[in-house]
């Protein structure tokens, strides 16, 4: 070990979330080899079947060659990004304010805040490469790369890191992922408020898009929405900036103040960037374009885990297989393959083997989906629409066999909660609002 592996060791030291996420405990050991049928439901009236594979069975039929990561192409791709990131907004600052009409203006300041939220997020899953060591061999690499460019869209970086790898650790599992937990439907028909008298109306399903599409992420940092409850603690403790809180172990003290220590670092820049520039110049150049990372962050997320096709396991049901593949494949065109670096496309593969890089990502797929065979899960519709249209369908899950499938108010698909007309329900129908990926 040289000088800087020794001294970057110190500075951010060993992470075993990450190496737990991919050695599964003796307890799932126990569970792979389960041959039992078990079938279910789901939200369009066919069969569902669970998966008896092995994780021997999946892992083998990737080629060797889909594990071999290299630093230099990785870095390429943040380079990349970082260049028309800083291009787009040297072409705003400098000719924006020269064109002559409001109406163009505004067209080109929306147009700026697009296509600078994609460049985001892109760069937002560069980071993800590097929080699953996908993005180089190198550790110091990978930890330093991580939290400089999630530290610049305000994500704590080993914080998230943390907790996402319990999330690939326990996917599906309703009583131990630490991100996705769906609402049963005693819980979605729990509550009281005006929202009942239009639960089941298209509007309101798009009225809670727009609060999640905002919101989910920063409120999953904040307040720890959609993971697991902790009864005795305080919805705000239940973060991802306070080493005490119920998320973290009392190990990963130091690695909550690193990743604080960099939101405190773009805080200041930002701060400084308004008494020079002006609050104006920067809620467009920054602000906007983070709330747009944001939303793509949620959508993406969203849809790689909620699905009518999808099912979540009691923790009796569960083993690793089956919760890697319960997640979806997407298809969102050049934007998904170039600019989201395939995140949405090769997401089944990312929860059976997270370390491999991106851009071997569909050569895995192409692999893993020969084994899994019916038990691979993909949608090539509209992906913007597709939001909407799972919203709808997907709103809270049931099973009474340890298999929960989803199902929702709207009369979507195969059934509707029993009472739903004059019981009440709680907070949205969506049944997820964001995480990490």
């Amino acid at each position: 070990m040289n000088r800087l592996q020794r001294f970057t060791h110190r500075i951010f030291p060993e992470d075993p979330h990450v190496e737990a996420a991919e050695k599964p405990s003796d307890e799932i050991k126990e569970k792979l080899n389960d041959n039992r049928r078990i079938t279910a439901i789901d939200t369009n009236g066919d069969e569902f079947v669970v998966p008896t594979l092995t994780i021997k069975q999946v892992l083998g039929a990737i080629p060797a060659d889909c594990y071999e990561r290299n630093t230099l192409r990785a870095l390429s791709y943040v380079a990349r990004d970082i260049f028309f990131i800083s291009l787009f907004g040297y072409i705003s600052y400098a000719y924006f304010p020269l064109i002559p009409f409001v109406s163009l203006r505004v067209v080109a300041w929306t147009c700026y805040c697009v296509v600078q939220s994609l460049f985001g997020t892109g760069l937002w899953i560069l980071a993800h490469e590097c929080g699953h060591s996908a993005f180089s061999p190198h550790k110091y690499v990978n930890d330093f790369v991580g939290w400089v460019l999630h530290s610049f869209i305000l994500v704590p970086y080993f914080s998230w890191q943390i907790s996402h790898s319990k999330h690939h650790k326990a996917t599906g599992n309703l009583q131990r992922d630490m991100v996705f937990k769906p609402r049963n439907r005693e819980q979605f028909l729990r509550g009281q408020g005006w929202e009942e008298l239009m639960e089941e109306t298209p509007i309101m399903t798009l009225y809670y898009l727009v609060l999640q599409q905002l919101f989910g992420w920063v409120l999953y940092l904040t307040t720890n929405v959609t993971g697991q409850p902790y009864p005795n603690r305080s919805k705000w403790v239940q973060n991802h900036y306070l080493p005490n809180s119920p998320v973290f172990d009392k190990k990963d003290f130091w690695r909550i103040i690193y990743s604080d220590i960099g939101i405190l670092i773009t805080l200041t820049g930002i701060y400084l960037s308004i008494q020079k520039w002006g609050l104006l110049s920067v809620t467009l150049h920054y602000i906007i374009p983070w709330f747009g990372v944001n939303h793509w962050l949620v959508h993406i997320t969203y849809l790689q885990h909620t699905d009518p096709t999808l099912a979540h396991y009691d923790s009796s049901e569960w083993n690793f297989v089956r919760g890697a593949a319960c997640t979806i494949d997407r298809q969102f065109g050049f934007i998904g393959q170039h600019i989201f670096h395939d995140i949405c496309e090769t997401h089944v593969l990312h929860h059976f083997v997270s370390r491999i890089p991106f851009y071997n990502g569909r050569k895995g797929t192409k692999a893993i989906k020969e084994v899994l065979g019916e038990h691979y899960r993909s949608d090539d519709s509209n992906f913007i629409t597709s939001l909407y249209r799972v919203a709808r369908s997907c709103q809270f899950i049931e099973g009474d066999n340890g298999v929960m499938m989803f199902r929702n108010a709207n009369g979507v698909g195969n059934s509707k909660p029993k009472d739903s007309s004059t019981e009440k329900r709680e907070g949205t129908p969506v049944a997820t609002t964001a995480a990490a990926i």
